[in-house]
């Protein structure tokens, strides 16, 4: 099937981007999300990245413009209907994913292809919201979203060979390199390292070391270019915890277990770069 026509659920930072690259791929991008101050943040977010590359010659002013052109917002989730594909890129809470899986069932025709950006859900739970289970499958993308090259690519129990090479290659197309997980929670990336960020935590929180002194080691001892507890800031600690509690739960393996400081920062409002404050001040 060919995709003209590539719809985002959600315009934060994981939203913006993938709508960023697919627009940059030539496609049509519709952004949604469930008011109109997020959607323009994100549209500003993109004009922003490519304001960047024009900065640095890497985009041209006609280039940049043409992009931006082919993205439009909204926050009538009904406009899904005119897609041929859509990511859900919502916040990782399992309740909101399912509601809106179970709404662009009913809205998207039968023909789309529904995706998740979700970092651990599995997506045969995901799918079985559905009456399409064979058309949706996870779509993992990287933060952010236009410099990192990985999409993780998933498929449910049900999702179908057509969706995958669907899913394949339209990563291909928006100049990413996917990499094939089997659907257990956390997939392969964040099965190694939400674990690995938790420690980091664990070490913090035990007084084994600053946070300074923990990501130092990491960055200059592992070759990581950027230390554990900076990354999580990154991310968001929000979604660090979510992730830890769905591995957590899924496998009811101690070594899941979310440290306490970090569910300890969530509840305080310190969810990292977003909020200002996490594990350093911004």
């Amino acid at each position: 099937m060919e995709i003209k026509t590539f719809g985002v659920i959600g315009a934060g930072q994981m939203g913006n981007g993938i709508a960023q690259v697919a627009a940059a791929s030539g496609l049509q991008v519709v952004m949604s999300d469930i008011k109109e101050e997020f959607t323009a943040k994100g549209l500003a977010n993109i004009a922003r990245n490519l304001a960047r590359s024009v900065e640095k010659g890497k985009l041209d002013d006609a280039g940049r413009d043409a992009i931006m052109a082919r993205i439009r917002t909204t926050t009538d989730l009904q406009d899904m209907q005119t897609v041929d594909y859509v990511v859900e890129a919502a916040v990782e809470r399992e309740d909101l994913k399912f509601k809106i899986f179970r709404d662009l069932d009913a809205i998207c025709p039968a023909h789309v292809i529904l995706g998740s950006n979700t970092s651990s859900i599995p997506i045969g739970r995901i799918a079985a919201q559905t009456r399409r289970p064979e058309k949706v499958i996870g779509m993992h993308f990287m933060n952010p979203v236009p410099v990192m090259k990985l999409v993780e690519v998933i498929r449910g129990l049900a999702t179908s060979q057509e969706t995958f090479d669907v899913t394949w290659e339209l990563s291909l197309k928006f100049g990413k390199t996917p990499a094939e997980a089997n659907d257990y929670p956390g997939f392969i990336a964040n099965r190694i390292l939400m674990p690995m960020i938790n420690e980091a935590v664990f070490c913090l929180y035990q007084g084994v070391g600053r946070a300074e002194d923990i990501d130092t080691v990491m960055r200059l001892g592992m070759n990581h270019p950027l230390g554990p507890l900076a990354l999580a800031d990154l991310i968001g600690l929000d979604t660090c915890l979510a992730i830890m509690e769905t591995l957590y739960d899924g496998f009811k393996d101690s070594k899941y277990r979310p440290c306490p400081l970090l569910r300890k920062y969530v509840e305080a409002g310190w969810m990292g770069r977003k909020t200002g404050k996490g594990f350093y001040s911004y």
